[in-house]
């Protein structure tokens, strides 16, 4: 039998299965051959590169590579400077990707940090503490209040047993515990039985056997999942490997040719080699990798101000090509704080506003008015959930906390808003019978200070509590005679809202009374006050952010390891679902074929009762559809579904460690609606990229088409490779990095998320990139061989065609700040790094034509303003073509679109 197992077995059967003894627990001696054999109760480390193979792994990239040979080709040329600048931008690019790797892997060291804490056993006999590695399969272990379960146990015994299992299963509330055991089919979640390593006991103890260590645990096995989890490329990451890969063809190609042509008109191989990697130098966007960095640190601290704190870089843009939002329900969609929301009275339901445990807002009567002080009925119910209670409700500097049972804290809470003073109330209580499961009910007896002979009996819990009362009691704080059918039925309506109902009665105690039992409450005789109802409540902000992204085209998609009814109810308030809408449970998902789980996942809203494995096969098949997957959590159940996603969301303020350090993104307020900024911000950041690299090409290909032409021409080079370095260095830096810093296009989320396989460069772009290299190509060769035939010497032509590469470089830089409409039409001013790069970029300029300095360095000469002048036609002509081609080709959109 597997040891997942062992929660359809009686105790006695466990206990005889592991060989073990509930009383005595385990001898020293089997606990030693038991340790030699199974190891110790720790996750096992994966194995992973050396940190020298993971930094060398960082230069295995196609624009590496070409940065690299342009490093190597300009220190060939003597221009160590130039080059040293080069191998810069490699080896910063290299050590950001190496330190981000680093701390993605830390997600497994949190993983193993979860299980190292102390466990009380009982060995031969006698009860001791040792650490929690040295559990070893049967050893029987002791759990009380406040523990973290060490192993996975199965119960031999509890006593008012809660555990918090959140963490790992989703489950928004503690769950309690009891021995009995269960059927096979039972799922993860369900298994009351059993306790799990990593899970907190929020009340009560229990003693359990072990029947699970280290690996072989439910987090070993979200270890594993967490560790196999592949890392997704990002589209960008995929887009930029394939346009380097064409790169690399296309600059080799015109090199090759290049050195080929030159040859065959008989000038010699040494020469034409040099011009060979002039043109290569040319071709290769040196500022490219840096652009791709800063473009992304930049959208990185956009995000961050919006409270969305970015740990792996490539995951700014990710998030504007994300096409589905897996999103958790507790703590991400809701407030992870139950909330008391409609309460009953004798066929009357009051509404409470306000939600989680900060103690404001009113309670509503069916006219929708505000009750100022609850009376009769109302009062009496809101006073018993009060009193049978052992929670209360703390103000601290992360706000109003819990402290005691959520559940329990809702009621405080409502009570608090129908005007009942839980701190100063005259009630005191005299004794209680705790809440057990198999009786699921709480009683209290408590005494009027102040009237010492006035003694109430309050029993609070589930529906079991209807079947102790023989009456009810109306709003106007009179009785009637029960009416059992229509209690259950409303409290079955509030139930089918994905609600949990609490019922609330109340009796008088005889005089004098001071101890309460079960056979005392189990007399009945109580008085029905009312039902009160609650749950989880969805974030304010969550319904208009999942509106918002559905507009944008991305769809939005629930997976809670919650119940069905709940995640359903949920769903429908936040315009995930509908009433009517198919939930898919875990066991639907263990019965659906892998070949046919990409449709189901596709066609489905909303997953309950998943559990973790479940959860990264739903992502798997999203992706497998060829979807953009973004993950959302906050517990060790998200993890390996997290990494896996192509951007894994974590929250900040609830999430664990193991979650946070598995994901790509942190949510610091835990806020769903920031997820939607986020990916306003993504676009907007992949919309800068293009940005960048439609105005970077050309003037890498403009540079090496006008040395081929030179080449072919067996003419002198209108430019040298020094020249080449200095456009391309000072222009990338003064000019395009400023676009980075272009605010996101007001339209940005008005378009459906980008298709996955299409191509960074559209046909439209790469047209436009033809055109302006073009003008470059006829701009510079023309004014080239104009300074030449009027009498201007090598190094005069040679300034007037790189200041013509630079004006139009400028000027087409506002062609590029959109891709759809003019600069005009988005604010001349509205990026003012734009217009400081292009005054210091005329300042270099200036510098660079006229400073004796630079003239040796760069081998240039002053040019006369008339040359200015021819420069700065040709500019505005550019301008003003490459601004008409724009306009034509949206109109022509603009009108495709109206046609029917």
């Amino acid at each position: 039998m597997s040891q997942r197992d062992h929660h359809q077995l009686p105790v006695h059967e466990v206990v005889l299965l592991l060989e073990t003894d509930e009383q005595l627990g385990l001898p020293d001696e089997e606990v030693r051959r038991r340790l030699d054999q199974f190891g110790p109760n720790v996750l096992p480390h994966l194995r992973r590169h050396s940190p020298l193979v993971r930094f060398l792994l960082q230069f295995h990239h196609p624009l590496i590579w070409i940065l690299t040979l342009a490093g190597v080709v300009t220190a060939v040329l003597g221009e160590i400077v130039d080059a040293s600048v080069i191998f810069g931008v490699v080896v910063v690019n290299s050590v950001i990707g190496f330190v981000q790797e680093s701390k993605a892997e830390a997600a497994l060291d949190a993983l193993v940090a979860m299980v190292r804490t102390e466990a009380r056993v009982i060995r031969d006999g006698a009860k001791e503490v040792i650490p929690s590695s040295d559990l070893v399969p049967g050893d029987v272990v002791v759990l009380d209040a406040g523990v973290k379960v060490p192993a996975d146990l199965r119960f031999v015994s509890t006593s008012e047993l809660h555990v918090d299992e959140s963490a790992l299963t989703g489950e928004s509330v503690p769950v309690t515990k009891h021995p009995l055991h269960l059927p096979a089919e039972t799922l993860l979640a369900d298994r009351m039985n059993m306790a799990w390593s990593g899970t907190l006991v929020t009340r009560g103890s229990g003693v359990g056997i072990v029947v699970a260590t280290g690996a072989d645990t439910e987090l070993g096995e979200i270890h594993r999942l967490v560790g196999a989890a592949a890392d997704i490329a990002t589209p960008l990451t995929r887009k930029i490997n394939t346009f380097s890969k064409v790169l690399t063809v296309v600059i080799v190609g015109l090199a090759a040719v290049a050195f080929v042509i030159g040859t065959l008109r008989g000038e010699s191989a040494k020469d034409m080699f040099t011009a060979a990697v002039a043109l290569a130098v040319g071709a290769i966007p040196e500022g490219l990798p840096a652009a791709v960095t800063i473009t992304l640190a930049i959208g990185s601290a956009r995000m961050a101000r919006r409270h969305a704190i970015i740990r792996r870089l490539p995951a700014v843009e990710t998030l504007g090509s994300t096409t589905v939002i897996c999103s958790d329900k507790t703590g991400t969609l809701t407030q992870n704080q139950m909330t008391v929301t409609h309460i009953w009275v004798d066929n009357e339901t009051f509404t409470a506003t306000g939600a989680g445990y900060q103690p404001t807002g009113d309670i509503l009567d069916k006219a929708g008015r505000p009750v100022v002080a609850a009376t009769g009925g109302l009062r009496d119910v809101l006073t018993v959930g009060a009193l049978c209670n052992d929670a209360h409700i703390s103000d601290s500097n992360n706000g109003w906390e819990p402290v005691g049972d959520p559940t329990e804290a809702a009621l405080v809470v409502a009570a608090r808003k129908g005007g009942f003073d839980v701190e100063h109330n005259p009630w005191r209580r005299v004794d209680v019978v705790p809440f057990e499961s198999d009786r699921q009910w709480m009683a209290t007896l408590d005494v009027h200070h102040g009237q010492a002979q006035v003694l109430a009996a309050n029993v609070k819990g589930s529906e079991a509590v209807v079947a102790l009362c023989d009456r009810q009691r109306r709003v106007d704080g009179t009785d009637r005679p029960i009416d059992i059918d229509g209690v259950l039925a409303a409290a079955n309506i509030l139930a089918s809202q994905g609600l949990r109902v609490i019922a609330c009665a109340t009796r008088p105690a005889p005089n004098g009374t001071r101890t309460l039992t079960d056979a005392d409450v189990a007399s009945g005789g109580f008085v029905l006050v009312g039902l009160q109802a609650m749950q989880d409540p969805p974030r304010p902000e969550a319904a208009t952010a999942v509106a918002a992204c559905q507009r944008a085209g991305i769809e939005v998609k629930m997976i809670t390891g919650d119940h069905g009814a709940t995640a359903r109810t949920i769903a429908t308030q936040l315009g995930l679902a509908d009433s009517d809408s198919l939930v898919m449970t875990g066991a639907d998902l263990t019965a659906c074929p892998d070949t046919d789980l990409p449709d189901v996942a596709e066609a489905t809203t909303v997953f309950a009762r998943v559990a973790p494995e479940q959860k990264l096969r739903l992502v798997e098949a999203l992706q497998a559809r060829g979807h953009v997957v973004a993950m959302t959590g906050d517990g060790v159940n998200d993890a390996p579904a997290i990494k896996q996603a192509n951007i894994g969301i974590a929250m900040g303020q609830v999430g664990t460690e193991v979650a946070k350090e598995a994901a790509d993104m942190v949510l610091a307020d835990d806020n769903f609606a920031t997820i939607e900024a986020a990916v306003e911000e993504g676009r907007g950041v992949f919309a800068n990229l293009t940005k960048f690299i439609i105005w970077t090409l050309p003037t890498n290909i403009g540079e090496g088409l006008v040395l081929l032409a030179a080449i072919a021409a067996g003419t002198t080079l209108p430019i040298l490779p020094v020249q080449i370095l200095w456009i391309n260095m000072t222009t990338a830096v003064a000019l395009g990095l400023m676009l980075a810093f272009e605010p996101k296009e007001s339209h940005v989320m008005d378009q459906p998320p980008r298709d996955p396989n299409r191509p960074l460069l559209t046909g439209t772009l790469i047209s436009r990139i033809a055109l302006v290299s073009g003008l470059l190509l006829a701009s510079a060769w023309w004014l080239f061989t104009w300074e030449l035939d009027r009498g201007a010497s090598t190094a005069q032509a040679r300034t007037v065609a790189i200041n013509v590469f630079v004006a139009i470089e400028t000027v087409y830089l506002f062609n590029c700040r959109s891709l759809t409409r003019s600069m005009f039409q988005i604010g001349l001013f509205s990026n003012p790094w734009v217009t400081a790069g292009v005054a210091v970029q005329i300042l270099l300029q200036a510098a660079f034509t006229y400073l004796p300095v630079m003239n040796r360095l760069f081998h240039t000469a002053p040019i006369p303003p008339a040359a200015w002048a021819r420069i700065t036609v040709i500019a505005v002509a550019t301008y003003i073509l490459v601004g008409t081609e724009k306009w034509l080709r949206n109109r022509r959109t603009t009108t495709n679109r109206k046609e029917p």
